[in-house]
């Protein structure tokens, strides 16, 4: 809208238009763009963050993941990994140094050797002496041959005694197939009496070997089978005790 002002002063005669509606309206729609301008900024940022918060949920969905298998492929690797994996690396490193060394033409054994120290080596010496060759039963064949190097130690050759042996028996002494040693060999005094003695400590050492308890006819027979005396034995072991003088009275008829 447009107001006229009408000023009439003497001897003249003025008219001055103002266009105030018109300044209005433009200064209203300036403020209404700068305003809607404003807000388009503001959701531009804020979409902006949405994305960047998104991309940083997608990185840590990608983290979490990578680390849920790499723990899944360490719980599905061996107990001794590590331990073998150390050692792989020890060998290749080992392999490495001796063809350093035969490329210089020396003998990695001795040069190795040459780095221990004396304490080194007698600790060792001490720890392979403490070692038990005998790690128990695991099967028949594996007894048997641990018997057989008991044997063997044991043994101690008499060189003149074979000499002798090997000349009176000749070819003999180192039969093939086509050889007949049967009824042609006789077994000496000496070695028979070795073997009675090994025998009679076998039979010794099994003895103590034995776990079967020998049955007592004096023990009072409180039970009705092998497995109740068993029972019975591990109750009276926790808890005798406390039940001595009940069982006693009961024996004797004098209980309350």
């Amino acid at each position: 809208m447009a107001s006229i002002d009408t000023m009439n002063a003497p001897g003249t005669s003025t008219s001055t238009v103002k266009h105030v509606g018109v300044k209005s309206k433009s200064s209203g729609a300036s403020s209404s763009g700068s305003s809607t301008k404003t807000a388009a900024q503001k959701k531009f940022g804020r979409m902006i963050k949405l994305r960047e918060l998104q991309l940083k949920r997608n990185e840590a969905r990608k983290l979490n993941h990578a680390e849920v298998v790499e723990e899944d492929r360490r719980n599905k690797l061996p107990s001794n990994y590590e331990a073998r994996k150390r050692k792989g690396e020890w060998i290749l490193q080992e392999e490495e140094k001796r063809k350093a060394a035969e490329a210089k033409g020396e003998d990695y054994d001795r040069v190795k050797v040459m780095d221990v120290t004396a304490e080194d080596a007698d600790r060792w010496e001490r720890k392979k002496k403490r070692k038990n060759p005998d790690q128990g039963f695991s099967d028949y064949e594996q007894a048997s041959y641990r018997q057989y190097q008991r044997l063997t130690k044991q043994m101690k050759p008499d060189m003149a005694e074979y000499g002798h042996k090997k000349d009176k028996m000749g070819t003999d002494m180192y039969p093939s197939v086509d050889s007949l040693m049967q009824g042609t060999h006789k077994d000496s005094e000496e070695g028979i009496n070795r073997m009675v003695a090994d025998l009679e400590k076998q039979i010794e050492k099994r003895s103590k070997y034995s776990r079967r308890r020998a049955f007592n006819e004096e023990d009072d027979i409180d039970y009705i089978n092998e497995r109740n005396m068993r029972f019975n034995k591990k109750i009276e072991r926790f808890y005798g005790k406390y039940t001595t003088e009940i069982k006693q009275n009961l024996e004797r008829g004098t209980a309350v």
